[in-house]
């Protein structure tokens, strides 16, 4: 009797209830290949975050934890820990504010709008909840307050800009919010926490302070209006709270600064003004003397104001440090606004003031500055990006010490910059973070899980030699925080393409990312000097050498990169340095012109027969002659045979690394311009390349330099074209496909342009429709070629052994093959051809075909051919040239039964479903209507655990894995919806459960959709909050604790306490208990496994709570127990004692 599986039954329920069901099933094939991976395998969750925090506003600084908190516009808060001088992570935790309305920074600029909810995003090490939608920033925004950690009690304050503030809880590893305050009818411009104290000062837009209890987050009574602080006289209002500090010698005094230029000197315990203190121009920050005896201000007009706290008339000093001064004596002419100030002092020499701003109004074009003012000497210190903020790092944090600076954090648009104040110069120290992933914009990524070992020591080794010099010999000063321990072991890489043509391969392992090689593709052409020198052929306004297309074989680190301006570029990795007397080049004409197309009926399920051999087209089946380049225009000014870009004619020095193989540039035909590449793929052990476009595409054999194919899509289907397809024109003569070219070639006149991918309408390919049915193709769009696959297998269903061959992917979602007749490898590789053929059409789908792979008898993946790797630059007689080339052979398990006679499968995914066809009979086995309202716009065949799998990403933001080779679906789970077209561009998935995407132009975001990995996330957190002891606070000296002269403290709490201030008005702010502790203890996991895992920490947890009332219990008992055996000891010495005798 056949047993009963319940799993079997609740699969097929679910299989039936999807929305896009898998009509064919072949259940003798699923008996034959058991498949491993189940439903409960698979969970999508956030893990990683790299790079620079998108739009930064704020920043934050824990001078005892050594912890760095940015803050951004969209409401985030990006942690920074960093130990033992070794890379933790771009970002440790992500914190999410996004409290119905807009969020604040730390200097009080208003953030960003975003949705009503509160949630928390860990961005380097754990998970995320789903990202909020596209914000704005508030274009009335005014300086506001600052992000405030705790000292020593493992808290951060921030605000937002929807007027409420939040307490995080840092001590355990997943930090949430304890507590959050929400004003009703007062606008936060900014907030003071004092050092060591629990009372947060709040400014307003309207000029009043109040004060919050940040451990309860509740509101005192005491509250310090804005007429009180004013003269009385006064009928101007001063504008909103601009700064909020106490003296650093007497916590009592208040120093409260206005908009309007008013800055009053508030005495807490008597509740008024001591002194005010006014000038002319308004005021942007304010800054202490450690001694509390003078303060500096920051203006509008580029000034600086010294003030003597007991001169309050006029300023004891006016410095326009950039201003220009008049020799008649007259007030220098105003500057641009200082924004902010900061008054240091040390101890051995003068102090330092530190500002931001201030320039001339002259200085037109000027990069943004930070001045540095020590004694005599000023250092304009010029940055790359606006100054966002800036925090200067000191030895103590007391503020009532000499402070001696060490450090200067800048906060830029697009960087992070730490200064070295100790050494002369000021140079800067090497950021551990990998902050430049937007150095030049993305434009395209890759990502490999589980790469060969040998390969990230590689790329190390050639990219330690690009280093910049001169940064600071100190150690990063950002240094608190610990680890976890993580168990992934596999090496990881990630390939980044940018807009200026540089390629970035990056360490990825073990949650991490450091830039390990940088490749610059643009030094193969030549540059213009100008604008007015750039090619007139060029195709793009901006960024014509922007990286559009990658493909990479990690195995025989061969590498080959396709352009915006239809260019492709090979490259050999190499050790040593070498110097290339010529590029060698290939120019393609790959244009054909066709009129509108008719689909057959039928839809996409019809499987037109293959040619034979005898109808097929003729293709080239020989390397073409080496030959001069026929650039030329004609006689009436149309470009013919001209290349957009210009190759470089001098010498190329390639230092080790990648160094230029080939490069093949798409040509001008007839005035028209080569259409951008839509697909690419090398295969190292063929040692051939293969491009395609909306035209057509093109084989081109690496290792002789020739093109050996050069066809439009429509001669690849021969005489079994499926499509009713007529020319608009009379077909112009073709010219030679390709050849060696001279690179001496002129450039012609001006032509009208597209844009540069690296703007909004960077990808050409989603203009076309997205129909659930081939016979409604969008009629504008030709059929282009979109996906390659280089394999070994069966071609035509007569065929009795497995081929070499190269299957090609259209938009109007055919499939089609061209079989290759490689000579024998060695010596006959380089002179004998290799004979391409085109061999038909094999199977069509619904939407533009996207991915292609391979399985076994069994079911096992089967990777394509490669070489292994060897040194292209070795002696003649070197060990390396004596080395056997061999091509990996595809293994083929054998079958598992007599009656699979089946020896191969081949996966199809497209747009808009997935087919699984058995080879060589061609027949459909399995298949899968993915979606029929949206569309899938990335396919990647991975393997994860035990099994391999279909991953998918559609553009209604559904993330789907099925099963293979049964395409059962596993994981559906509704993510990201597609935004932005850069998400479309760089979304990958990769083996081992892993992918990636670009979440914003200056962040990647990677996720996994592995059970395994997401159950371990919780290992991999770290602490942000360690024990480290405060410093010891400074000695007051004799005299000072004799006279009075040292720091005076304030009992706050009797001062701001109910009992002393009373109850603020309840509808003043509203108080809004956070998850706290609930938050910190989810684990990253989710189901019953997590629900297991949390109750059993929460046992433990009360558990340990019951040992220690036990023990405390246990220890009043014995002290009870004392106490009466003491008592009653007395009681005895004393009983027969007299009055007069105690």
């Amino acid at each position: 009797m056949k047993k009963f599986n319940i799993r079997k039954v609740l699969d097929g329920l679910t299989a039936v209830s999807s929305p896009s069901p898998s009509p064919q099933l072949g259940a003798k094939e699923n008996e034959l290949i058991p498949e491993t991976l189940q439903s409960e395998h698979f969970q999508l969750c956030k893990t990683v975050r790299h790079g620079f925090p998108y739009q930064p506003s704020s920043m934050a600084f824990d001078p005892v934890q050594k912890i760095l908190a940015i803050g951004t516009q969209s409401g985030a808060l990006r942690l920074y820990p960093f130990r033992n001088g070794n890379l933790i992570m771009s970002a440790l935790f992500q914190l999410r504010m996004t409290e119905s309305g807009r969020s604040r920074d730390q200097n009080g600029r208003i953030l960003a709008k975003s949705s009503r909810r509160l949630e928390q995003r860990e961005g380097e090490s754990s998970l995320q909840s789903q990202a909020s939608g596209q914000m704005r920033c508030d274009p009335k925004s005014v300086l506001l307050p600052r992000a405030r950690f705790r000292l020593q009690k493992g808290a951060l304050v921030s605000a937002l800009a929807d007027d409420s503030i939040h307490l995080w809880n840092l001590r355990q590893k997943r930090p949430a919010v304890l507590h959050s305050l929400k004003f009703n009818k007062e606008r936060i411009t900014f907030c003071h926490l004092p050092f060591q104290s629990k009372w947060l000062y709040i400014g307003s837009e309207r000029g009043n302070i109040h004060i919050v209890n940040v451990e309860s987050f509740t509101l005192s009574g005491y509250t310090i209006m804005w007429n009180k602080a004013i003269e009385l006289s006064s009928k101007a209002h001063p504008g909103p709270v601009v700064h909020i500090s106490d003296n650093p010698m007497d916590e009592g005094k208040l120093i409260i600064g206005f908009e309007a230029g008013i800055v009053v000197l508030w005495d807490l315990k008597s509740k008024r003004a001591d002194y005010r203190y006014t000038y002319d121009e308004a005021i942007h920050s304010v800054a202490w003397h450690h001694e509390g005896k003078q303060f500096i201000c920051s203006h509008s007009d580029g000034t600086l104001t010294i003030w003597n706290i007991k001169s309050p008339a006029k300023p004891a000093q006016t410095i326009t440090p950039h201003g220009k001064q008049p020799k008649d004596g007259k007030k220098p002419e105003p500057c641009k606004p200082i924004l902010k100030v900061e008054y240091k002092t040390t101890r051995a020499g003068d102090p330092f003031m530190i500002f931001s701003g201030g320039l001339s109004y002259d200085t037109v074009g000027r990069r943004p500055c930070l001045t540095v003012m020590h004694g005599k000497s000023t250092a304009v210190l010029e940055m790359d990006y606006p100054i966002v903020d800036f925090l200067t790092l000191c030895e103590t944090p007391y503020p009532n010490d000499f402070q001696e600076p060490y450090a200067v954090v800048v906060l830029l648009e697009k960087d992070l910059v730490v200064i070295d104040l100790a050494q002369n110069g000021y140079p800067i120290f090497e950021n551990p973070y990998p902050m430049m992933i937007h150095e030049s914009p993305v434009t395209c990524c890759e990502y490999l899980a589980d790469c060969p070992v040998d390969l990230i020591p590689a790329l190390y080794s050639v990219g330690s030699r690009q280093k910049r010099q001169g940064y600071s010999k100190k150690e990063w000063p950002i240094s608190g925080g610990n680890w976890g321990l993580g168990t992934q072991s596999y090496p990881e890489i990630i390939i980044t393409g940018h807009a200026d043509g540089s390629v970035k391969f990056w360490d990825a392992s073990a949650i991490m990312l450091q830039v390990l090689y940088k490749l610059k593709t643009a030094k193969v052409f030549e540059k213009a000097r100008c604008k007015d020198e750039k090619p007139s052929t060029e195709i793009v306004d901006e960024d014509p050498f922007a990286i559009q297309l990658m493909s990479w074989c990690p195995e025989s680190r061969m590498l080959c990169v396709a352009g915006v301006s239809a260019h492709v570029i090979i490259y050999r990795f190499s050790k040593q340095e070498i110097t290339t007397e010529v590029v060698q080049l290939l120019e393609v004409r790959l244009q054909y012109e066709l009129n509108d197309l008719e689909s057959p009926e039928g839809g996409g399920d019809q499987t037109p027969a293959p040619p034979t051999p005898s109808t097929s087209p003729s293709p080239q089946t020989t390397a073409p002659q080496t030959h001069t380049s026929t650039s030329s225009n004609s006689s009436d000014g149309i470009r013919d045979n001209i290349p957009c870009l210009k190759v470089r004619s001098s010498p190329l020095k390639q230092s080790p690394g990648y160094q230029v193989e080939l490069v093949v540039q798409l040509v001008w035909v007839s005035g028209e311009p080569p259409q951008q590449i839509s697909s690419l793929a090398i295969n190292s052990s063929y040692g051939l390349v293969v491009f395609g476009n909306s035209n057509g595409l093109a084989v081109v054999d690496y290792l002789q330099k020739t093109v050996l194919l050069n066809l439009g899509t429509v001669e690849l289907y021969g005489t079994n074209d499926p499509y009713q397809r007529q020319p608009r024109s009379p077909r112009k003569s073709r010219q030679p496909s390709g050849g060696l070219c001279d690179i001496n070639e002129g450039s012609a006149t001006s032509e009208d342009r597209c844009k540069s991918p690296t703007s909004d309408n960077r990808d050409n390919s989603f203009s076309r429709s997205r129909s659930s049915s081939v016979t409604s193709i969008d009629k504008e769009a030709r059929e282009a070629i979109t996906s390659f696959y280089f394999c070994e297998t069966y071609n035509r269903k007569a065929d009795g052994g497995l081929t070499p061959s190269l299957w090609v992917g259209t938009s109007l979602g055919t499939i089609l093959a061209i079989s290759l007749n490689m000579p024998p490898a060695g010596e006959q590789r380089l002179l004998q051809p290799v004979i391409v053929s085109p061999c038909g059409t094999l199977v069509r789908l619904k939407g533009s075909i996207l991915r292609m792979a391979f399985l076994d008898s069994t079911g096992s993946f089967l990777p394509s051919a490669f070489e292994p790797w060897y040194e292209p630059n070795a002696p003649a007689n070197g060990e390396e040239r004596d080395k056997v080339r061999k091509r990996r052979p595809v293994s083929v398990s054998p079958s598992t039964s007599q009656e699979l006679s089946e020896n191969q499968y081949a996966v199809v995914c497209s747009e808009k479903q997935a087919k699984v066809i058995s080879l060589p009979s061609q027949t459909c086995v399995f298949k899968h209507n993915i979606t029929e309202t949206s569309f899938v716009l990335r396919a990647d065949v991975v393997q994860i655990n035990t099994g391999i799998c279909v991953a998918c990403f559609c553009a209604n933001g559904h993330i789907m894995t099925l099963s293979l080779p049964g395409l059962r679906p596993l994981l559906d789970v509704n993510y990201l919806p597609l935004t932005d077209m850069r998400i479309a561009r760089t979304f990958c998935f990769t083996n081992l459960g892993q992918a990636l995407y670009l979440t914003s132009p200056t962040e990647i975001q990677r996720i996994t959709y592995s059970q395994e990995v997401c159950e371990n996330l919780q290992e991999m957190l770290g602490e942000l909050f360690t024990p480290v002891e405060t410093p010891e606070a400074p000695n007051r000296g004799f005299f000072k604790g004799l006279f009075g002269g040292g720091a005076q403290s304030l009992d706050r709490e009797e001062l701001f306490g109910e009992s002393g201030a009373g109850k603020a008005p309840r509808s003043l702010a509203q108080h809004i208990p956070g998850p706290g502790g609930i938050e910190g203890m989810k684990g990253a996991a989710s189901g019953i496994v997590g629900d297991l895992a949390r109750a059993r920490i929460a046992l433990d947890e009360r558990g340990q709570k019951l040992s220690e009332v036990e023990e405390r219990t246990a220890a009043m008992m014995a002290s009870a127990d004392a106490f009466s055996k003491h008592a009653h000891e007395m009681m005895l010495k004393c009983k027969d004692k007299k009055w007069y005798q105690f």
